[in-house]
């Protein structure tokens, strides 16, 4: 690890920058693709092809002040009888375009909270999803689950759906931090709820917590570790909190003046990161840390880790299909976002069109900029020849992408056989080493802290 005074030099405490879970990011999406470009995109897609399902549930019973996520608000389930309909109307529209013979390798349902959804439409959202294709023997099945918003009847139905994997976010313990973020969740209660979870035979528990919160110190940090630590997850993201009141107007009811400094951040990551580490967590990429065994972990080290909207993954599909208003997909060929109003997005999908509202179609360029970051944020390393061959391009042309990368990082890389590789803090300098490949560069302030 560099000292605090050799990051401060290469800029890391005042830097910020995308977290890259797309390229572009998504904030430059535009007008230019919509529905009928996406169903050109579906329609190319190949016999056989393996896709994933992501279904956007923008509902929560309580709105936490520090997300940024896509949401609304709440009491009954009235909004959600017709938006489970709106979603099994948009995956009978993506049908239409879609060959009957892909297979679907992966579902994830995220918002929002997923089980906001009582246990009979739940079960009807994952009955559409489970037979809308072929589903691959290896399938992952995973679900974003809110403590406060979940019980047994809900866990049976997402068990007997398939669920593989459960994530739950605890964000912090501390009861001082909670009440600054707008979210309480007992230790007590998340236990109850991992038990439950585990009773149903469900193979693979993530958690995600946050640092950089208001009030949080060392010492809070410390014990929300050993006490998530006791909860025995297979995976966990630490992830910085990005406080972009610009962006997300719910967050205006944080105190910024209580939020902890750059270096202080940097004490809370590294002051939970080694908790992970002393109790047998294998770092991965940037913010995660999984057990050996976990398939996250496998996939590291085996050079198949992935990065997608929903941060590190080894799921390997070229295809991601969102589903729902404001949802994200990928093709091969660019990104296509939905609506993100609901009503917009209900109207689209009652008319019978595609909701997709914006994306970005893929250059050339774009593809390779996106391989060369994704590199670098899930292996820290640029083997340049192995680059050149897959884009078909000779190698001085892929390198010269890279020569701002080793004039801002010439301390901070070596190039051995062709390869650069972040050989000091890399964990830390990823999103910033990015930054010096990407093309679509905005000014610094309308992103999230790198650190």
């Amino acid at each position: 690890m560099a000292s605090h005074e050799l990051l401060r030099d290469v800029g890391l405490f005042d830097a910020r920058a995308p977290r890259y879970t797309s390229y572009p990011p998504a904030n430059h999406f535009a007008g230019g693709v919509g529905p009928d470009q996406v169903a050109s995109w579906l329609e190319s897609i190949p016999s056989g092809t393996r896709v994933s399902l992501y279904a956007h549930i923008p509902y929560c019973r309580r709105l936490c002040w520090f997300c940024a996520c896509r949401t609304q608000g709440t009491t009954t389930d009235r909004p959600l009888i017709p938006y489970l309909a709106q979603l099994k109307s948009e995956l009978a529209l993506v049908g239409r375009h879609l060959r009957p013979d892909v297979e679907v390798a992966a579902i994830h349902l995220g918002g929002g909270t997923p089980t906001i959804l009582p246990p009979a439409m739940l079960a009807e959202l994952c009955d559409a999803l489970n037979t809308f294709r072929p589903l691959a023997r290896d399938l992952a099945f995973s679900v974003e689950i809110d403590p406060t918003e979940i019980d047994r009847p809900r866990l049976d139905v997402l068990a007997a759906a398939g669920m593989t994997r459960a994530s739950i976010g605890v964000q912090d313990f501390d009861e001082t931090v909670q009440e600054a973020i707008g979210r309480a969740q007992g230790y007590q209660l998340t236990r109850d709820v991992v038990e439950m979870i585990r009773a149903t035979g469900v193979s693979s528990l993530n958690m995600d917590m946050l640092y950089g919160l208001p009030h949080q110190t060392r010492a809070r940090m410390t014990d929300t570790v050993q006490k998530i630590l006791s909860l025995s997850p297979d995976r966990l993201a630490l992830y910085g909190y990005a406080h972009v009141p610009w962006m997300a107007k719910r967050q205006v009811l944080i105190d910024a003046n209580a939020l902890p400094g750059s270096e202080e951040r940097l004490d809370l990551f590294e002051a939970a990161a080694r908790m992970f580490a002393w109790d047998g967590y294998e770092p991965i990429g940037i913010d995660h840390f999984a057990r050996p065994d976990d398939p996250l972990a496998t996939a590291a080290r085996e050079g198949r880790m992935r990065r997608n909207f929903q941060g590190y993954t080894e799921d390997g599909a070229d295809v991601l299909i969102g589903l729902g208003a404001s949802a994200i997909s990928r093709y091969p060929q660019g990104y296509a976002q939905n609506s993100s109003k609901s009503s917009a997005y209900a109207m689209a999908v009652k008319k019978g069109s595609l909701a997709t509202e914006r994306g970005h179609a893929f250059s050339a360029d774009d593809l390779l900029r996106s391989d060369m970051i994704e590199r670098l944020m899930c292996r820290f390393d640029l083997d340049l020849p192995a680059i050149a061959s897959a884009h078909g391009l000779p190698v001085p042309e892929v390198s010269r992408l890279a020569e701002p990368l080793r004039r801002r990082f010439a301390d901070w890389i070596e190039e051995r056989d062709g390869t650069l590789r972040l050989v000091r803090s890399p964990r830390l300098i990823a999103r910033m080493a990015a930054q010096a490949i990407d093309a679509y560069a905005m000014p610094e302030g309308r992103h999230s802290r790198a650190l």
